[in-house]
């Protein structure tokens, strides 16, 4: 039996399960949805079971409700193949008015008209991303981002990884599947997934036809600007150098599709009120949902990220927004990123919902550390605290070796010994 790596996602799916009817997890696929779910559930429905699909969809046309008929909890895979199932499952939790009822997956967003009600205060919805390293058990998770929110005490500390592990972990990404796996495999594997992507679920999402080779142009356009706030024009300035023509508009459809299918994930600007007047720049950082994406559309191995440092470093730092991100969602909040006209920048402002707030670099190696901290420290001098309150803390997370707290105050994190 293959081995279950615990998730994040199962204490809150099973918060959600107490407090609602249904609970919708939705993200990119081979994620580990199913798997997940599977071990809450006591019936399952598949969508996508090849011997059943043409029935299943047919009978969710015409009588939904018996689709729901099953032991509860019951998982309904891949629901969105059928939106009619949406105002059944509505309906079903109406009449009886319990919770954990049902889970459903999904891996690609619904359009929304299909259905008739949003589900508020029955169907919960959450995001699962791909795995953090803590998940992965590749973080030993000495460092607590709770612990830090809690101005608890903060010992020295080591990570385990070196920066030929941290290159590794790059290109695996945080596939379930792709955990022990030798590297090339793995590589062969996230490739696998982009050739998916170009060949069918551009297309498969709404039934419109969209061109492989454009698809692929705006996937590695957007692969050499990880971790940037690259413009669509840059993007589309990319795809005619590589002779193909592209209106600003087909990219913004292109963009929507890749966004729903949660393959890419741009990380939002945070517009604080600051004291000076300074303009604060709102373009989203790009990112995809796992940075082994940018990695293989840039056909970078492991070696290669090593002997191009300034690539790795952007790679890098979309590892941990994704790692931040699942901490954070599970702590309850959001994270986004800063920039101003000056120049001045933080790679990620975690924002938890009850107004506790830090501000986070990413440097991987140690010689920017310095910089990094004097940037956050004179982020915090612009920021309008009489509006609000002051950051929790000060972080800058890195690939090297040990953790500590400087002088000043501000953190210095081993991406190998996060969690949330």
């Amino acid at each position: 039996m293959e081995k279950y790596y615990k998730r994040i996602m199962d204490k809150v799916l099973q918060d959600e399960l107490s407090a609602f009817g249904a609970v919708l997890i939705n993200g990119p696929k081979w994620c580990g949805k199913t798997t997940t779910a599977k071990q809450y559930v006591k019936s399952i429905l598949n969508m996508q079971d090849p011997s059943q699909k043409s029935n299943y969809l047919k009978t969710a046309k015409i009588n939904p409700l018996i689709l729901l008929q099953g032991e509860n909890p019951r998982l309904i895979d891949e629901w969105q193949l059928a939106p009619e199932l949406w105002d059944a499952i509505r309906h079903d939790i109406d009449e009886k008015q319990k919770e954990g009822l049902y889970i459903l997956t999904g891996s690609s967003k619904v359009d929304e008209s299909k259905i008739s009600h949003s589900g508020v205060g029955r169907i919960s919805r959450v995001l699962m991303r791909t795995m953090s390293l803590y998940e992965s058990t590749d973080s030993n998770g000495t460092v607590s981002l709770s612990d830090l929110f809690d101005s608890k005490s903060f010992n020295m500390t080591k990570s385990n990884l070196s920066i030929n592990d941290i290159s590794k972990l790059i290109v695996r990404g945080g596939w379930p599947n792709s955990i022990g796996k030798d590297i090339k495999v793995a590589m062969k594997q996230v490739a696998g997934y982009i050739q998916t992507i170009v060949k069918t679920e551009i297309k498969t999402i709404d039934g419109v036809e969209r061109d492989e080779a454009k698809t692929l142009a705006v996937l590695k356009s957007l692969a050499r600007h990880t971790s940037t706030q690259a413009t669509d024009a840059k993007i589309v300035s990319d795809v005619e150098s590589n002779h193909f023509s592209i209106h600003r508009n087909t990219l913004s459809d292109y963009l929507k599709v890749l966004r729903e299918l949660y393959i890419t994930d741009d990380l939002p600007a945070w517009s604080p009120k600051l004291r000076s007047k300074t303009t604060i720049r709102t373009s989203n950082t790009r990112h995809f949902i796992d940075p082994a994406f940018a990695a293989s559309l840039l056909g970078a191995t492991p070696d290669d990220l090593l002997r191009d440092i300034e690539t790795m470093g952007l790679l890098f730092e979309s590892l941990v927004i994704r790692d931040l991100r699942v901490y954070t969602d599970y702590l309850g909040g959001y994270v986004s990123h800063y920039r101003d006209k000056s120049g001045l920048e933080a790679d990620a402002i975690i924002h938890l919902n009850d107004g506790r707030w830090a501000a986070v670099e990413v440097k991987l190696g140690s010689h920017d550390i310095d910089e990094a901290a004097n940037n956050l420290i004179e982020l915090v001098d612009k920021v309008d605290v009489k509006t609000g309150s002051g950051p929790t803390f000060l972080m800058v997370i890195t690939g090297t070796e040990f953790g500590y707290q400087r002088e000043d105050g501000v953190y210095v994190v081993p991406i190998g010994c996060l969690k949330y």
